[in-house]
């Protein structure tokens, strides 16, 4: 018998914030050491109130938009109980009756052709804490309690695998590009909700949760471990199938039960009476819409049409920085694709020489364009504009006053160029020699004494060619 896979998802993606969803304490990537970003507001002291942070309200409506959602302009929060050690509160402050975001849209583009994926809602939420075991003991730190969060869940309409990972690879662009999220290091986290039932059929079958994955990689494994295991079941009646909560080990690539599934019950929902309601009204939400940033299909259609090529695409639009870089500097007046290059190619490179990522580039807008600008006019080769570039993103010089200082932006004239080949073939006999006999890398070690001789000034490209016929002509 033929299955069909029925897949819905709850990602949890932390927000972008510089203070927590209820106190002041600093956002994700604040915490340096284990509880050093702690108060009695987000440690669950008695007497003390949530103060709602307005910041998170406009990235959820944002990330909203982004997913074609209907905006609530009535939204309220909820409690939602249960004990785990990392919730000191022994509840959680979330949304179930007023949601800030429902009834969305995202279309997928896959080997299997094009699918839309109902987004349900999208609500916002406090994280909770982290348990560190070490041998017989557990710890609690609770920097990431109260961390903001919005919770996207869809309708089961995923049928497989490759549909999942492909749905996440652009809630992760989208929200990179847009600024709402890093979605690195654990603040994209997934619930993977999985059944398999007889194809052609329209009920569902017994549905089992696979709990807080990160990995993409693990994720794919899990639901084809997972699927696997329902049709096995199905087919051979191997084992009973339950409703209930699993875990993926990615060492043995299985899944392993945890719990019964909970039901909307077993939390003992009710009105949080700390919060008020939230009224987005009309002025607000034109606000946001404003700021709403570039669709991530609009943006790399656009790059695609100014010549970038796709793969650099991809790098570009899974990073908000690089992105935002690559428009500054073509609002400047430069190039889309030169930029792409410069940026991805030659920043890149400069930075992996002294072991860092190009998450680490620091280089403004303002002095790219000017790099850019000196060698499209003309006023420094290609070469020169490297080396500005290296002063520029190891030291943060000032890009004209380096060019000036180091005599990069010297005019060269051919008088000079042709003397200055004419003393290098004189100088580098035996290299001449070798280029007689047949041996063309002799050509580029003149080449290159040339360069050095005339420090990077001039074209590359004339001195080569005028090289090459003095050669041919010896």
């Amino acid at each position: 018998m033929n299955y069909e896979l029925v897949i819905g998802l709850e990602t949890h993606v932390e927000l972008s914030t510089e203070s927590k969803i209820f106190c002041s304490c600093g956002g994700h990537s604040s915490p340096k050491e284990p509880n050093d970003c702690v108060c009695p507001a987000c440690s669950g002291m008695p007497g003390m109130l949530p103060v709602m942070n307005k910041r998170v309200v406009e990235l959820a409506v944002t990330a909203g938009l982004m997913l074609n959602c209907d905006i609530n302009k009535y939204t309220t929060f909820d409690k939602k109980n249960y004990y785990y050690p990392d919730l000191p509160c022994a509840y959680q402050i979330t949304q179930i009756n007023n949601p800030i975001c429902v009834n969305g849209c995202v279309t997928l583009k896959t080997s299997q052709g094009s699918r839309d994926i109902r987004i349900k809602q999208i609500h916002m939420e406090e994280d909770a804490g982290k348990l560190v075991h070490s041998g017989k003991s557990s710890f609690v730190d609770f920097n990431r309690t109260s961390v903001p969060l919005i919770e996207i869940v869809t309708q089961p309409d995923f049928r497989s695998a490759e549909e999942v990972v492909t749905y996440l690879n652009k809630l992760k662009s989208m929200f990179r590009s847009g600024g709402i999220s890093e979605c690195e290091e654990g603040a994209m986290r997934c619930d993977v909700n999985i059944s398999v039932r007889p194809e052609g059929s329209e009920e569902f079958g017994v549905r089992t949760e696979i709990k807080n994955m990160s990995s993409f990689e693990a994720i794919e494994r899990a639901i084809r471990y997972e699927a696997q295991r329902h049709m096995d079941a199905l087919e051979f009646e191997t084992e009973e199938l339950v409703q209930e909560t699993r875990r993926f080990d990615d060492v043995s690539g299985k899944t392993f039960a945890m719990r019964n599934k909970e039901t909307e019950a077993d939390y003992r929902y009710f009105p949080d009476a700390n919060l008020m309601p939230i009224i987005i009204d009309d002025e607000w939400l034109e606000q946001i819409k404003a700021s709403k940033p570039e669709a991530v299909d609009e943006k790399a259609e656009a790059y695609r049409e100014a010549g970038i090529s796709d793969k650099e695409i991809d790098m570009l639009i899974g990073n908000h920085q690089l992105s935002k870089l690559l428009d500054d500097t073509v609002a400047m007046g430069c190039n889309p694709k030169d930029t792409a290059a410069w940026i991805l190619t030659d920043c890149a490179g400069i930075l992996r020489k002294d072991g860092k990522s190009i998450n680490e580039l620091t280089v403004t807008a303002e002095k790219l364009s000017a790099i850019i600008k000196m060698v499209d006019s003309g006023k420094i080769n290609r070469n020169a504009g490297k080396k500005v570039l290296i002063a520029v993103v190891e030291d943060d010089v000032d890009p004209v006053a380096y060019c000036k200082e180091k005599g990069l932006d010297r005019k060269i004239d051919l008088s000079t160029v042709e003397s200055t080949i004419d003393k290098v073939i004189g100088e580098n006999s035996q290299a001449v020699e070798d280029y007689k006999n047949g041996k063309l890398k002799a050509m580029q070690a003149l080449f290159g004494a040339c360069m050095k001789e005339l420090r990077g000034a001039g074209d590359p490209a004339v001195i080569k060619e005028i090289l090459e016929n003095k050669m041919k002509n010896l």
